[in-house]
C-alpha cells in the first residue's frame, strides 16, 4: 500500500512540473496576477493533502487542471466577490499583459465555459474525449463549446464569418 503522505522532493518535482500550467489556468479565471498565484497555493495545498498517487504524467496535469478550475470557480462564486467587476482587476495583471494580446485578451473575455475547453484544447493539447472526462460533460458539449467558442474569437477578432 503506497503511503498517503508525499515527500518534500516529490511534491517540490510535481510544482516544478506543474506550476506553468496551473497559473496559467487560475490566471484565466481570476484575471490577475495576486488572486492566481492564490489559487495556484491553494491547489497545490490541496494536492498535499489529498495524497493522491497518479497513473501517469498526463493524469497528474489533468487533476490539477480540474483541481485548480474548480478552485478558481468556487472562488469567484463566493458572496463578497458577486458585486466586484472582473475587469476592474485586469490592471494588476502584470507580466501576461492581456491589454497587449488581444487574442488573449479575447479569450479572457470568453464564458468560462467556453474559455476552459479552449485553454486546454488548444494551450493543453487535450484531445474533446479528454476534456469531455475531466470536465464530466459529454463529449458533443465539450464540441459545441469549441465551436461556440470559436465563433466569437473569430468575431471578436475581425474574420470573415461566413
Amino acid at each position: 500500500m503506497a503511503s498517503l503522505l508525499r515527500t518534500d522532493k516529490e511534491i517540490t518535482e510535481i510544482y516544478h512540473r506543474q506550476v506553468d500550467t496551473v497559473y496559467r489556468i487560475c490566471y484565466s479565471f481570476m484575471k490577475n496576477k495576486p488572486e492566481a498565484e492564490d489559487m495556484v497555493q491553494e491547489t497545490f495545498l490541496r494536492l498535499i493533502a489529498s495524497g493522491k498517487t497518479f497513473e501517469n504524467p498526463r493524469h497528474e496535469k489533468a487533476w490539477l487542471v480540474v483541481t485548480a478550475s474548480n478552485l478558481c470557480k468556487d472562488q469567484l462564486k463566493r458572496f463578497y466577490r458577486k458585486d466586484e467587476d472582473l475587469d476592474d482587476h485586469a490592471d494588476i495583471a502584470g507580466d501576461l499583459g492581456p491589454k497587449e494580446n488581444p487574442v488573449l485578451e479575447a479569450i479572457l473575455s470568453l464564458p468560462r465555459d467556453y474559455k476552459t475547453v479552449v485553454y486546454l484544447y488548444y494551450y493543453e493539447g487535450y484531445t474533446t474525449a479528454e476534456i469531455a472526462k475531466f470536465l464530466r460533460c459529454p463529449q458533443p458539449t465539450v464540441r459545441t463549446r469549441l465551436a461556440r467558442a470559436r465563433k466569437q474569437l473569430k468575431s471578436m477578432l475581425g474574420g470573415d464569418l461566413e
